[in-house]
């Protein structure tokens, strides 16, 4: 056991996994227009387990930062295979960001692994549609309503992490809540990191399999205060009696591990009573974050 800030942080680590990741950039006429857009692009994609995809916003933007000048939103979406996340973009591309008034949708990432997004869009212009080639990079015209829908063709897609996390437990609700909060907005400031759950933290952390076979994760009962004197294998020290989890995805390690040093930070002066982290034994994740590493 280290301390920091006085918080008792187990020696253990966050065992993490590969995904790949996509950076989306919204624009619109005004922030509020390019938010509407990134929230709902965001939306139903807090865990692969049941959405298929993790997804969240990662910053805003000034005009200053954009492909046409205008306010604009940074998303970052994950997947765990390329053909996935593929089929998530055009899904939610298609679905949020076309259907919303004002927006134009552009990749963030310059890489050489791409996947056809705008191509397969434009097949919504039903032989309307126009494109135009701009300093090397391919973007589809879409007619609609308004006027015309702008999104470039190919979006570049890397090699992320999937997994990161941190937990926190405290005397109660509002000191853990308190704790995890101010981990959260900590990590937010992180380039290339998201938080998928609603704002940033779970408390439904969970475990791998179920005594129910048809569920693939169940609660994680170690975990759980209410259950701490009805199992022998309890995780939650006395007075301790709630637990939140932050999970973060990275588009590599180098992001994960600062997005969760600052976090331990954050919570450390809030004053969580012990911060831990979630593994398998290190047996299913690759990617390994040490508390003790992140601490010094």
């Amino acid at each position: 056991m280290m301390r920091l800030h006085g918080t008792e942080v187990v020696d253990t680590f966050a065992e993490a996994f590969g995904m790949w990741g996509a950076r989306v950039v919204i624009t619109a006429e005004t922030p509020t227009w390019a938010q509407h857009a990134a929230r709902s692009l965001t939306g139903f994609a807090t865990s692969v387990i049941g959405c298929k995809v993790e997804a969240g916003i990662e910053r805003l933007l000034e005009p200053s930062d954009t492909r046409d000048g205008r306010p604009g939103v940074s998303v970052l979406l994950f997947a765990p295979d390329a053909d996935g996340l593929a089929k998530r973009l055009v899904e939610r591309v298609g679905q949020t960001v076309l259907t919303c008034p004002t927006t134009a949708c552009f990749n963030g990432l310059a890489v050489e692994e791409e996947v056809d997004v705008g191509g397969q869009l434009r097949y919504f212009g039903d032989g309307w549609q126009a494109s135009k080639v701009l300093d090397g990079r391919r973007y589809w015209r879409i007619p609609v309503m308004e006027g015309e829908f702008l999104v470039e063709e190919r979006f570049g897609i890397v090699k992320g992490v999937g997994g990161g996390n941190l937990i926190f437990l405290a005397q109660d609700a509002r000191a853990a809540l308190r704790a995890a909060h101010d981990a959260a907005e900590a990590m937010r400031t992180v380039e290339g990191a998201i938080l998928p759950f609603p704002g940033g933290i779970a408390r439904s952390g969970s475990k791998v399999g179920s005594r129910y076979p048809s569920l693939m994760a169940s609660t994680n009962h170690v975990l759980c205060p209410t259950l701490r004197t009805q199992i022998d294998d309890s995780d939650v020290p006395d007075g301790v009696n709630a637990v939140f989890e932050i999970v973060i995805d990275g588009l590599g390690p180098e992001p994960v591990g600062e997005a969760m040093r600052v976090g331990l930070q954050a919570a450390a002066r809030t004053g969580a009573r012990q911060i831990t982290a979630g593994n398998y034994g290190g047996k299913l994740g690759e990617h390994h974050f040490h508390l003790r590493e992140l601490v010094g």
